[in-house]
């Protein structure tokens, strides 16, 4: 797989971020996010190490990522179980069905 530099910006310092190719705008955004988020809780916490900022940004994230994944089992089950279902129920309507 092939891979580009990257420039992007994280609180006002820019770095230059290996990528695979076609995924360049992908990054941008994320970095984009991750520079958001960082000011965002500087402002609403009045946090201005970047370590710290680093950290609890890092740990907001992955708890949305933890969500997401929660709630995402819960919607694959929720989806497997209706689809049983109605395996289910289609085969009994095709075993009433009378033979030809």
């Amino acid at each position: 797989m092939s891979t580009q530099a990257v420039e992007i910006e994280v609180l006002g310092r820019t770095l230059k971020v290996n990528c695979p190719t076609g995924q360049e705008d992908a990054l941008r955004e994320a970095a984009k996010d991750f520079d958001q988020r960082l000011k965002d809780l500087s402002e609403r916490t009045k946090i201005n190490n970047a370590e710290q900022l680093l950290m609890f940004t890092g740990l907001n994230i992955c708890n949305e990522l933890h969500q997401q994944r929660h709630k995402q089992q819960g919607s694959d089950s929720n989806l497997s179980n209706r689809i049983n279902a109605l395996a289910e129920s289609l085969d009994k309507a095709l075993q009433n069905q009378p033979k030809r």
